[in-house]
């Protein structure tokens, strides 16, 4: 005999990959729980079981994939003696209004950028399921509906046709017909057009509309995004062959002479000697600057510490992605399905000896297809062809 069970509409099926459809922990539970025979076959698996799964398979995943490279400039001034360079903070402290010193008091209570950083989710827009007939709006009186017809009639001189895209601003117009003549316009209008889905962005876990929002700002976690790790970092200085009046430009044009005009000034071994000798004074005097970031701290420090000498540096980062795309991934749902798998079997496995109505016993072999299934997406996430799922860095060289 067949469960009954609430059917969901075919609208909640229609996902890719990047317009995905998961938007919570509960959706992607359902997903996994459907993947596992519910609701035909009963599943021994609290909901904090499956949501503990879900975070595990996330916090994997965001250690070896799941980041994006982005860059930051900063201020010499903002260095913090003995402590360093809060990363994920100053990601959102761009407000060109605050000094260096009030960046680093709002770092310790930091409450985000101006408005002009945040972005604002698009508005929605509605396609007509059907043609609707321009006479609807020609019928419509200046006496009726003054504010209304002249517009509307320009608007739609012919008829809207089915699949037709129209905005919000129509859209209400449209649907805003009875405000004078008691017709129930608006009501039989609206029914010729289905809106989209608004880009929602999710509260703690809750699916919510959000109409403006900070990307560098995890809505999920009520965090910043945090940074991975740091991969480069550029000094500023008045050196380097493209600066007039330094060494490197003499010994440059040197070396362009030299061939340029005849046997004059350095030749090219010259040069690399010069600029090796150059290297090593870098290193011994301590000139370069060394930098160690700790991804947990989120503290980035330089070594010689920035002194009076004020400079400006840009440093390449690795950032988390908000939670809300974690989510979305497929090796992530793959990576929770196992665990769920695991988790019921083992459960089933305390009862494997019970005889069920009819003479059956419970099916607990999961545990051993799940701890494959579990191992296999470690190894791919990890030392695949392409580690990190494709979302870390290229190999650039090899030495063999």
């Amino acid at each position: 005999m067949a469960l009954a069970c609430e059917i969901s509409p075919l609208s909640a099926f229609l996902s890719t990959n990047l317009n995905n459809k998961i938007e919570t922990y509960d959706r992607l539970g359902d997903r996994i729980k459907r993947a596992l025979g519910y609701p035909l076959v009963s599943l021994e698996i609290h909901t904090d079981q499956l949501r503990e799964n879900i975070q595990i398979a996330a916090e994997y995943f965001t250690k070896y994939a799941g980041f994006t490279r982005e860059f930051l400039i900063f201020d010499s001034n903002m260095y913090e003696t003995n402590k360093g360079i809060r990363l994920d903070f100053l990601y959102t402290l761009a407000n060109q209004d605050l000094d260096s010193n009030e960046k680093k008091q709002a770092g310790t209570n930091p409450s985000g950028p101006g408005p002009e950083f945040y972005g604002e989710a698009p508005d929605s827009v509605f396609v007509a399921t059907s043609t609707l007939s321009s006479s609807v709006f020609e019928n419509i009186s200046f006496a009726t509906e003054p504010s209304l017809s002249g517009s509307l009639s320009a608007d739609f001189g012919t008829d809207i046709v089915k699949g037709e895209i129209i905005d919000q601003t129509i859209y209400s117009a449209i649907t805003s017909l009875s405000s004078a003549t008691g017709a129930n316009y608006g009501t039989s209008l609206s029914g010729h057009f289905d809106n989209t889905i608004k880009h929602t962005y999710t509260i703690k876990g809750a699916e919510t509309e959000t109409t403006i929002f900070q990307n560098a700002f995890d809505y999920d976690v009520m965090d910043y995004r945090k940074v991975v790790d740091v991969v480069d970092f550029e000094e500023g200085s008045s050196e380097g062959i493209n600066t007039l009046f330094t060494l490197e430009q003499t010994l440059a044009q040197q070396t362009y002479f030299s061939y340029a005009l005849g046997n004059y000034g350095f030749d090219l071994l010259s040069w690399y000697t010069m600029k090796e000798f150059l290297d090593m004074r870098e290193k011994l005097l301590a000139i370069h600057r060394d930098v160690q970031f700790d991804p947990r701290t989120q503290y980035l420090r330089m070594y010689p510490q920035p002194g009076t000498d004020r400079f400006y540096g840009v440093v390449s980062c690795y950032l988390e992605r908000p939670l809300r795309d974690v989510i979305k991934e497929q090796w992530v749902y793959e990576y929770a399905l196992a665990l769920s798998m695991i988790t019921i079997g083992r459960v089933r496995g305390k009862f494997g000896n019970v005889n069920l109505l009819g003479g059956g016993s419970l099916n607990y072999d999961m545990i051993q297809e799940g701890t494959t299934k579990k191992e296999e997406l470690e190894k791919k996430l990890m030392e695949g062809a392409a580690p990190g799922l494709g979302d870390g860095e290229p190999s650039m060289f090899f030495v063999g």
